[in-house]
């Protein structure tokens, strides 16, 4: 029993979650929030930021003393000296021998404390990079949030003028049956109720493609269940529009990220030439190391007279810190000594500096000078470049803004017109003094009227939204 009341609490979550997603209304805030936690592109660019905090720790690495431990173990089979008697001996012998190297920069040109402050750079222009990409995923959300408003609403516009055409074609064939217009009217009201159709059917059609776009902007699979919310954005004059371009774009200059890019891409050119520079310089770096063997061939104990073979023979007796002549004398040998008592006894070390001048490296460190000093020119290039780029979108977001402010109003005051002229055009019509072609002239009129209005509403809510955009105002702003 209780298993049966699990699954169906299970069941019943699920289902409940399954129904909230395909009933929920997106605003344009829940659009580019979620746009910019879930967008491909800004994640690509999250990573590039990534990489760039891992190349600030490879740069503080390059401070830090370079520690490498090495060993070898090795056979030799044959005739070989014995590297602890010294004497050549036909058999089989093994050596280990064990070290640690220690080496650290102590002068490079300052090209370790440059890379540093480059990598702190790169560090910055990445983050620069992640905003403008933030910045630019978040206008295409809202651009193609307000192109599923204006869908929407263009379509009860054409559902409007459909009721209307089928309300004029029952009127008309009233008529036709009273005598009082011919029947070629009733055929032409006809022909523009099929026509109205297909503008609906058209007019979903694009509603249907603007919600595919924004939910593959969004990375939405079951788009045919995404919708948005009903929201009523009032056309009121921005208190940005009342500024000047002049000031638009001089508060642009200071805040905006591209134009922060590329000084920084400038700073890090910078640098790059002082780091290729920095290669002319000696370098000096200090080192250590430390080094022991152990050896499993047996030892020399002592020495006993050999009168049959007299000879003088050179051995290290244990015990003492140098090999001593030892004349008509052979070895005895005893055991090797255990390990760790071979690896202390055996043990050396070696430290001391390096220095390296350049001199002649087939002009590369040249080479490398002359490259960075051409990519820094690119970068002051490329820096004026942006910084004109930016005046002309200001400039030209200042333009169209207001020219999409203008095109609203007189939009409103075509759509008053054409109201009035459809109403007449009717009333002639219901007294005969207007042909069926003049008053479906007079309706398809009314009804462009009324989608240019809808579409210059939203083409100048977006368009004030980029003016305030370059201004500093974010998209979405914060409750």
């Amino acid at each position: 029993m209780k298993k049966i009341i699990y699954f169906a609490l299970v069941f019943i979550a699920v289902f409940s979650q399954e129904m909230q997603s395909q009933t929920k209304k997106w605003t344009i805030e829940d659009c580019v929030n979620y746009a910019l936690e879930n967008n491909i592109t800004i994640k690509q660019s999250q990573l590039d930021s990534q990489l760039a905090t891992i190349d600030k720790t490879a740069a503080i690495g390059s401070f830090l003393p370079s520690i490498n431990a090495d060993g070898s173990h090795s056979w030799n089979i044959g005739l070989n000296q014995n590297i602890t008697t010294g004497l050549l001996e036909n058999q089989t012998t093994q050596f280990t021998s064990l070290g640690l190297t220690a080496g650290v920069d102590i002068y490079k040109g300052l090209q370790n404390q440059n890379r540093l402050r480059r990598s702190n750079l790169a560090i910055l222009a990445a983050q620069y990079n992640l905003s403008k990409m933030k910045d630019d995923v978040s206008l295409y959300v809202a651009n193609a949030f307000l192109q599923i408003l204006f869908a929407k609403e263009n379509i009860k516009v054409q559902n409007q003028q459909l009721l209307n055409s089928e309300g004029q074609y029952k009127r008309t064939e009233e008529l036709v049956h009273a005598g009082s217009v011919p029947r070629g009217d009733l055929l032409d009201i006809k022909a523009t109720v099929a026509l109205n159709k297909q503008r609906v059917i058209a007019a979903e059609n694009t509603f249907l493609i603007s919600k595919l776009s924004l939910a593959q902007l969004l990375q939405i699979d079951d788009f045919k269940n995404f919708d948005i919310a009903d929201s009523n954005y009032p056309i009121s004059e921005s208190a940005t529009m009342l500024l000047t371009p002049e000031a638009i774009f001089n508060k642009a200059k200071e805040s905006r990220v591209e134009v922060k890019i590329a000084r920084t891409n400038l700073e890090l050119a910078e640098r790059d030439l002082k780091i290729a520079k920095g290669a002319y310089q000696p370098s000096l770096q200090g080192f250590y190391r430390f080094n022991t063997r152990i050896g499993y061939a047996d030892r020399i104990t002592g020495f006993e007279p050999n009168i049959a073979n007299p000879t003088s023979i050179i051995g290290f007796v244990e015990g003492s810190n140098q090999n001593v002549l030892q004349p008509n004398r052979s070895l005895i040998l005893g055991k090797p000594l255990p390990f760790f008592d071979q690896f202390s006894e055996n043990k050396g070390h070696n430290f001391g500096f390096q220095l390296n001048v350049p001199v002649l490296n087939g002009f590369s460190v040249k080479n490398s000078v002359a490259r960075s000093k051409i990519n820094l020119e690119k970068s002051k290039i490329a820096l004026s470049q942006s910084e004109l780029d930016l005046e002309r979108n200001v400039y030209t977001a200042f333009t169209d803004a207001k020219g999409a402010l203008n095109s609203y109003e007189s939009a409103i005051s075509a759509l008053e017109a054409r109201q009035e002229s459809f109403n007449y055009a009717k009333e002639r019509y219901a007294v005969g003094l207007m042909n069926v072609f003049d008053l479906e002239q007079a309706q398809t009129l009314f009804s462009n009227s009324q989608s240019e209005i809808i579409r210059t509403k939203y083409d100048y809510i977006f368009k004030v939204k980029v003016l305030e955009f370059y201004f500093g105002i974010p998209i979405i702003q914060k409750q």
